[in-house]
Formats: C-alpha cells, structure tokens, sequence
C-alpha cells in the first residue's frame, strides 16, 4: 500500500496520457509556470475550487443513506490500492452512488466520444477512488464552460483498464529517474506552460546539428513579463501593502511596486526589508537579493527551494567527474574568449588584427585544454589581451575623461573598472536566481571550484555573457556620456558609483537584458533575460543526458 506522498494525482495521470514529459516535469521535478491557457483553466474553476463545508467520510456514507442529492466541491480523496489521489471539482452523490463532475476550459471535442483521452482517464481516475471509499460509480461527466455543455463518459471495462495501464506507466516512468524526450514538432508545444522549461524544438535540434537545421518555433514568451525591483536609496525601507511592495524612506512613499508583477528584488546598500514583506516575496517564489554599498553581490534570500532533488544529485555527481567537469568549464571559457573576440571587433574603432587572431587561436586552444590549469592559464591570457585594447573601445574626446590602464578589482580603483565590478555583480545575480529556479545549487559549479559564499555555478554561467552584456553596457553608459566622472567618489584608493550614477547605470542594464536578438542557434527573438534561462535549461538537460554536451551562447 503506497503512502498518500507517493498516490499519483489525478490531474498528472491526465497531463502523462496528454504528454510524458509534462507530467514528468512538473510531478517528479517540480516544475511550473502559468500561461494564459492555466489562468483561465483557474478562473473558469473559481466556484468550483470553493470546499463544501461537509464531506462524505472515507469510509461510508455520513451523506450516503439519504435519498436527498448531496453537491460536493473541491473534495479530496485517495485510494492507496489504485495508486491514486484527486481534488474533484464536483461530486453528485445520491444514496451510494457517486458521478464526478470535472470542469474543463473550452468547447466540447468534434470526436466520436465528445472528449478526449487526457480528460476521460482523469474523470475514470475520480470514479476509481470514489469506488476505494464505498460508492458506486460508473459514470461521470465533463462540464466544458466554453460550450456550457456536459458530456457523460461510462466507465466501462476498456476505460478503467486504460487507466489502470497509465497509472502504471506513470510509476514506471516516475522510478526510472529520466525524463521522456519531448514531443517532436508536436502541435501541443507552443501552447504548454511549460515550453520555455521543456524546450522541446530545441533539445531535437541540438540533437539533430548534423542531420540539417530541424525547425525550432519561437517560445510563446520572448521576454520575461516580471520586472525587477531595484532600491538604492540609502536608508529606504520596503514593507507590504497589501498586494503591493511599498518603498519608504521616512514617511514619504518613494515607490511602489505590485507583488504579482515583480520577479526579483535588490537592495543595493543599507536598506531595510520587513518580514511580511519577505515571506509575501518568497510565497510567490521572488527572491530579495543583498548587494553591498560598493556594488558587491552578497546574499540572496529565497523561499523553499525548488523541490527537484534530481537535478542536483546530477550536479553534485558531475562536479565530482574531473573529465566531465572540464569538458563543462571548455564549453564556458571558449564562449567567453569568442565573445570577447566578437565584442572587440564590433567596437573598437581599430581592432588590432594580431589580437583578433590570437583570440581566435585561444578559444580553439580552450576547446582541447587538457586541464583545468592549463585552462585557467588560457583564459588568463586571453583576458589580458582583450583588456589590453578595451579602451580602444571607449570614445576619446573633450566630454569624456576616463582613462582605462588594465583590469583592476577589490577593490576598483577607477570609474571604469568600477562600473565593469558592478556590471559583473549584477550579471553573477541574475544567474544565480535562474540557477535557483532551475532547481541547480548555484553555489557548486565545474569550472570555478567552491569555496565558501561564492556562486560558483552562477560564476561558471556568467562567463560567456561578460563581453556581450556586462562590457557592453559599461562602454555604452561612457560612450553616450550617462554616466559622467562625477558620478564617481574616490576613498582611500577604491571608486564607486553615486547613487544617482547607480540609478542611470541600472536603467541601462536592464534596457540592455531586455535587449531582443536573434538566437544565434535557434534563429528566434528572445531577450538576453530570457537567454539565462534557457542556456541554465540546456545545461540541466546536458546533466540529465539529454543533450551530449552543454551549447554555449556565442553571439555572431
């Protein structure tokens, strides 16, 4: 007899018979994310959701003798000897007998049986665990609010054991630990929540390079609809309100911000956050990130973390593998000296040709290093001689005054290094909350090795953006003059940004992730925000066997 943790839901045996992978993905690993098909599966199910305040007892009929009709919503049973537990959005009970009601979005199917299989396995499911608690049931209905309409559906002998035969399938796919492949080129894709998570185009397509360019359709969301929350004010308080953050300092309201709406906020400096305001962030899955007044990256305060256990034992089990490791850190430090290549060569006003070339020379040295010292000592050098002409890329004239001699850090000591320090912590940030969403433990990565507060994994991510984002928007805001040498303060040999400075900087960071580009490898438009995602998702794929090695991003 199986515990009620291990029952299967009914609504999972009905996304396993729609697809393997969906079940797969949001039962075993946890994942999910709404679209606008779930929202309003949710509304047409607000009534419904609302509990009876009696309930039939597991065991009999406290409702069961009486010839009056009973209406039960929103109830809850199990049935351990079927393997399975459902919340029922209605059951009609009259007597012992028992007809589930589930309501479904949309119009009734043009097919023979009025419905389709998911639907009629879920509504069989129902009816078997309503025969493990004493009724009798062999029928039910579906009630489509799109056409008002019911349609009954009999639980025949071939139903139940179609259903039956699922169930099993499903433990069996549960216990293997290995997600199915997705669907191909299935018309079901582009219209599941979890698209942007399963990825099905393009897992097929980083499957099938050598066979052709299969077609891969633009995900349904190219950029992230929550917006982050930044706050510089220097003793500024956030709090709850509602369902709004609020922004104070003092009693003036400096800002407010709708929770639902949010995806993430950082508190830059000596700003204060109150506990309902945390637990309100971390029930709706925001995290709060902590950065120092100079800009450094410290702490991040989440929720309970993602539930997909799987996931990090992969993780844990390849950063222990030295060969797949540095197979990993080849793929990271050989997209970073590209991109660096690419960078450099779109804006500097002269790229030298020997650097363009022993760029080149390096990334295709890193792609076969045989150790990770060996890489180290690539990198190294080719970082050397990409900041050996960075400031060929910054415009020299009257207005502009900064002077870039090399790389300097911890701390920086002039405007550009310190606005490259900032763009990093910034960049290490948003890796480390998708790491966190992925279900990855940011803190254990395979190329740059643990050590104690330090994001390794978001590290190992960030490193193929660095040129093309983090760089990017420092030669930008220099270039464009938005930020001047007075938003620069000098202490003791280390540089930081004003507040005022920090305010323009972030703006343009964040015009810089909301960026929309053509993917490179999947020649759709999605923004830079919405690359982390996917290349965290590619590299859990890559872990979990799915893809041979791990894509980086390399922009053209």
């Amino acid at each position: 007899m199986k515990s009620t943790v291990d029952l299967i839901p009914a609504r999972i045996l009905n996304e396993f018979v729609y697809c393997p992978r969906l079940a797969y993905l949001e039962w075993v690993q946890g994942d999910f994310e709404h679209n606008v098909y779930t929202l309003e599966g949710r509304f047409q199910h607000r009534n419904v959701d609302k509990e009876s305040t009696t309930h039939p007892s597991s065991s009999g009929f406290s409702a069961g003798d009486s010839s009056t009709p009973v209406h039960e919503r929103s109830l809850t049973l199990s049935s351990p000897s079927e393997g399975l537990i459902a919340r029922m959005d209605l059951v009609e009970i009259e007597g012992r007998r028992a007809r589930p009601v589930d309501y479904k979005r949309g119009h009734v199917p043009e097919n023979d049986a009025m419905a389709f299989d998911p639907e009629r396995v879920q509504l069989c499911a129902q009816g078997l665990i309503l025969r493990d608690n004493g009724y009798e049931c062999d029928e039910g209905f579906l009630y489509f609010t799109g056409s008002k309409t019911r349609i009954r559906v009999p639980f025949d002998d071939d139903l139940v054991a179609f259903t039956r035969l699922k169930v099993r399938e499903l433990g069996d796919t549960a216990e293997a630990g290995t997600p199915p492949l997705p669907l191909v080129d299935s018309p079901k894709c582009p219209k599941c929540s979890l698209v942007g998570i399963c990825l099905p185009d393009e897992i097929h397509a980083l499957r099938q390079e050598d066979e052709g360019t299969p077609r891969v359709r633009a995900l349904a969301a190219p950029r992230d609809l929550g917006k982050p929350l930044y706050v510089v004010e220097q003793g500024a308080r956030i709090g709850r309100s509602g369902a709004n953050l609020e922004v104070k300092k003092a009693r003036e309201v400096l800002a407010k911000a709708h929770i639902a709406e949010t995806s993430q906020v950082s508190l830059i400096g000596n700003v204060q956050i109150t506990t309902q305001a945390v637990r309100a962030l971390a029930q709706n899955g925001i995290p709060v990130c902590h950065f120092s007044y100079g800009g450094w990256f410290t702490a991040i305060t989440t929720g309970m973390q993602h539930k997909n256990v799987e996931l990090r034992m992969r993780q844990f089990a390849m950063a222990r593998d030295r060969e797949k490791s540095l197979d990993l850190a080849r793929a990271f430090t050989r997209g970073k000296i590209r991109n660096s290549r690419t960078f450099l060569r779109r804006n500097h006003a002269e790229p030298p040709p020997e650097i363009v070339r022993s760029l080149a020379q390096l990334a295709d040295q890193a792609r076969h290093a045989e150790s990770s010292e060996s890489l180290l000592g690539i990198e190294g050098l080719a970082a050397r001689k990409y900041f050996s002409e960075f400031s060929g890329m910054l415009k020299t004239g009257q207005d502009v005054a900064f002077d870039f001699q090399g790389r300097n850090r911890r701390p920086p000591r002039d405007p550009v290094n310190a606005l490259l320090s900032f763009a990093y912590g910034l960049l290490v940030k948003e890796m480390t909350v998708v790491c966190l969403a992925a279900g990855f433990d940011p803190y254990l990565g395979f190329y740059h090795r643990p050590k104690y507060g330090r994001p390794a994994l978001a590290l190992d991510l960030a490193e193929e953006f660095r040129p093309i984002l983090a760089d990017s928007t420092v030669v930008t805001v220099l270039n464009n003059a938005e930020i001047r040498p007075e938003d620069f303060v000098v202490r003791q040999g280390a540089c930081a940004l004003k507040p005022a400075g920090r305010k323009r900087f972030l703006g343009a960071w964040e015009r810089r992730l909301n960026t929309s580009i053509r993917h490179p490898r999947f020649n759709y438009s999605m923004s830079y925000r919405k690359i982390f995602s996917v290349q965290v998702r590619l590299l859990g794929r890559h872990l979990q066997g799915e893809l041979s090695e791990y894509p980086s991003f390399v922009t053209r």
